[in-house]
C-alpha cells in the first residue's frame, strides 16, 4: 500500500508511510463511530427487551453507560492520532515536496528552462504542492479510510444478515463506478481550467515584469483588456469544470440514497416473513443512515483526488526530467579550455555553434568577438555546462566537462554575465555569494578591487545597505561592478566575462579592467567583448560568425590583413565619431 501511494501521488518515502498511517486511523475512527449502532443494538437486545418481556437483563444500564464513555474516549484518542497523521504530516510532506522540486530545478540543464514558462514552474512549486497538501490532509485519507472501513463493516453486515446487507450495500459499487467511469471527462475539464489559470497568471507576471515598458508606451488599457479576457476565460473554464464534477458527484450521491429505500423494502419484506426481528431491522436502518454519510463524502473526495492527480502529473513531469550528472571529482591537468569540433543548438534544426574549435590557455585572456548571434555568449555558457553540447567535446585541463558534475565544475569557474542577477539583501551578502565563508575584510577587498567601495560607502548603511530586488536601488554600472566583485571574491581558476564592462563609463571601465588584469593572472580567462579597449588587451582573439570560427589570432595579427576582424574594427572606429545631426 505504501508503494502504491508513493508511485501514484509522487510522495516521499516518509510521506507515503504517513498517508498509510492516516488511512489506518481514519478507517479506525469510522469503524468506532459505526460501532455506536452495534452498542445500541446490544443495549436494546440484552437490556431493554428483557425488561419489556419480564426477563432478567444480561447487563445493567450502568454497564452500557461505562461502555459508551469508554467508546467516546477511544474515539477521542483515535481522532487525536488521525489529526497528527493527516494534517501535521501533510504540512511536512508539502514542505519536503517543495524542497525536492526546488532541488530538481537546481540540477536541471538550462535547456529545460528555455522550454518551460517561469509561471508554469512557479505554479507547480507553489499552487500544485498546495493542492496536494489539501489532498493529503483531507481527500486521500478520508477516501481510502472510508473505503477500508466500509469493506470491513460490509463484511460484518453481510455475515450478520446477507439479504439485509446486500439491500444496503448494492448501491456503493454502482455509485463509485459511475464516478470513476467519468474520470476522463472530469480530467478534460480540469485540464482546461488549469491551462486557463496558467494563461492568466502568465499575463499577470508579464504585466508586473514589463510595467515600465507598458506605461512608457501607453499600453495600460490594452494590457488590462487582455488580462480581463484571460481572467474571464479562467472563470468560465472553472465554472464548467465545477458544474460537470458537481452533476456527476451529485448523481452518484443520489444513487447512494436509494440504498436506504431498498434496505427499508427488504427489511419490511423479511420482517413480514419472520426472517428477521424488529431490532435487526432497526439496526440495519441505523447503519444505512450512518454508512452512507462518509460514503457520500468519499464521492466528493474521489472527484477531488482526480483533480489532484492533475497536479501530481505536473510534479512528476518535473521530477522525471533528466538532470545533469557527472563524477564528483575532476582529474584535470591545469585549466586550458579546449573546444573540439563543438556543435550546439538550443532548438532542433537551429544551429548556434557549428564545428567550433579553439584553445583558451591558462594564464591568457581569450576574447570572443563577432557580430550578434554568432554564438559568443553561448560558448561561455557551454564552458560552465549550463547546457550540454550536441556533439564534439569541451575539455578543461584534458577533462571532458560533460562527465563532471556541474556543481563540481562550477567551483572552478567565476562568471560575470551581461545580465546581472542580484538579491534583495545587503551589499555585503550579495558579494559574499561568490564565497560563502568569506570574511567581511575579504568582501571589502574584492569590492575595492572592482571599484565598488566608494559608491557603497556613500549609501545610507554602507555594506549593510539593502539594495532591493535584483539591485533595483542601484544603477546599471553599480550592479555590474557588484557582480564583478562577487566573481573576484570567488577567485576561481577560470574566469568567464560576458560584456562585463558594458555598463561602465570610460573611467570606471579602465579601473575595473586593471583590477581584473591583476586578479586573473595565471588563470584561464574568456571574455566576450565588442569594445576596442577590451579586445586589444587579449592574448588571443577568436572571431565567431554564424556559429563558426572565422579568424583566430592576436589583435596585431588580425588587424594586419583585410578580414572580418579588421572590418569590424574599422566600423567601430567610424561609429565612435557618430553624432546626432
Amino acid at each position: 500500500m505504501k508503494a502504491y501511494f508513493k508511485n501514484t501521488f509522487a510522495l516521499s518515502e516518509k510521506g507515503a508511510s504517513d498517508v498509510v498511517k492516516a488511512v489506518f486511523w481514519t478507517a479506525l475512527c469510522n469503524m468506532l463511530l459505526m460501532s455506536s449502532s452495534m452498542l445500541l443494538y446490544w443495549f436494546l437486545r440484552d437490556s431493554v427487551l428483557p425488561v419489556l418481556e419480564n426477563r432478567t437483563p444480561m447487563f445493567a444500564i450502568g454497564a452500557y453507560v461505562a461502555f459508551s464513555i469508554a467508546l467516546i474516549l477511544l474515539i477521542f484518542i483515535c481522532y487525536y492520532f488521525q489529526y497528527n497523521a493527516t494534517f501535521l504530516s501533510a504540512y511536512q510532506e508539502s514542505s519536503t515536496k517543495r524542497i525536492s522540486l526546488a532541488e530538481t530545478l537546481r540540477r536541471l540543464p538550462l535547456s529545460f528552462f528555455g522550454k518551460k514558462d517561469l509561471t508554469d514552474l512557479t505554479t507547480t512549486i507553489m499552487f500544485d504542492t498546495a493542492s496536494m497538501e489539501t489532498a493529503f490532509s483531507h481527500f486521500i485519507p478520508e477516501l481510502y479510510g472510508s473505503a477500508v472501513s466500509t469493506i470491513i463493516i460490509s463484511i460484518g453486515m453481510l455475515c450478520f444478515n446477507f439479504k439485509m446487507g446486500l439491500s444496503v450495500l448494492w448501491v456503493v459499487p454502482v455509485s463509485f463506478l459511475l464516478c470513476y467511469a467519468t474520470k476522463k471527462l472530469q480530467d478534460k475539464f480540469g485540464r482546461k481550467s488549469k491551462d486557463a489559470q496558467l494563461s492568466y497568471l502568465e499575463k499577470m507576471q508579464e504585466c508586473i515584469e514589463n510595467i515600465k515598458d507598458i506605461k512608457s508606451n501607453n499600453r495600460k488599457e490594452n494590457h488590462i483588456d487582455v488580462m480581463k479576457k484571460n481572467l474571464s476565460q479562467y472563470e468560465n473554464e472553472s465554472v464548467k469544470g465545477e458544474l460537470v464534477t458537481g452533476i456527476l458527484v451529485t448523481s452518484a450521491q443520489m444513487i447512494l440514497k436509494v440504498g436506504i429505500a431498498t434496505s427499508m423494502f427488504m427489511g419490511i419484506y423479511l420482517l413480514v416473513n419472520n426472517e428477521i426481528d424488529i431490532l435487526t431491522f432497526l439496526v440495519f436502518l441505523m447503519v444505512a443512515t450512518r454508512i452512507f454519510d462518509p460514503l457520500s463524502g468519499s464521492l466528493i473526495n474521489l472527484a477531488a483526488v482526480f483533480i489532484s492527480l492533475l497536479s501530481v502529473e505536473r510534479m512528476k513531469e518535473l521530477e522525471n526530467t533528466p538532470i545533469q550528472q557527472g563524477k564528483e571529482n575532476m582529474l584535470n591537468q591545469g585549466f586550458d579550455i579546449v573546444f573540439q569540433d563543438v556543435k550546439f543548438a538550443y532548438n532542433q534544426n537551429e544551429s548556434v555553434l557549428n564545428s567550433v574549435s579553439f584553445v583558451a590557455k591558462q594564464g591568457e585572456i581569450t576574447a570572443l568577438v563577432g557580430p550578434s548571434g554568432g554564438g559568443k555568449s553561448t560558448a561561455l555558457k557551454l564552458v560552465a555546462r549550463f547546457w550540454d553540447i550536441n556533439s564534439g567535446k569541451i575539455t578543461i585541463g584534458g577533462e571532458d566537462i560533460s562527465k563532471v558534475d556541474p556543481e563540481i565544475l562550477l567551483k572552478e569557474v567565476s562568471i560575470v554575465f551581461q545580465d546581472v542577477t542580484l538579491f534583495n539583501n545587503t551589499v555585503l551578502e550579495n558579494i559574499r555569494i561568490g564565497k560563502k565563508d568569506a570574511t567581511d575584510e575579504e568582501v571589502i577587498l574584492a569590492a575595492k578591487a572592482a571599484k565598488c567601495h566608494d559608491f557603497i560607502m556613500a549609501m545610507s548603511n554602507g555594506y549593510n545597505t539593502l539594495i532591493g530586488e535584483n539591485g533595483s536601488y542601484l544603477s546599471g554600472g553599480e550592479r555590474q561592478r557588484l557582480s564583478i566583485a562577487r566573481a573576484l571574491l570567488k577567485d576561481a581558476p577560470i574566469v568567464l566575462l560576458d560584456e562585463a564592462t558594458s555598463s561602465l563609463d570610460i573611467q570606471n571601465e579602465t579601473a575595473v579592467q586593471q583590477a581584473i588584469s591583476r586578479l586573473t593572472q595565471n588563470k584561464t580567462v574568456i571574455v566576450v567583448a565588442h569594445r576596442m579597449r577590451t579586445i586589444a588587451n587579449a592574448d588571443k582573439i577568436v572571431l565567431l560568425k554564424e556559429g563558426k570560427v572565422h579568424e583566430i589570432g592576436t589583435h596585431k595579427e588580425l588587424i594586419s590583413y583585410p578580414g572580418e576582424y579588421a572590418n569590424m574594427i574599422t566600423l567601430q572606429s567610424q561609429s565612435a565619431n557618430w553624432k546626432l545631426s
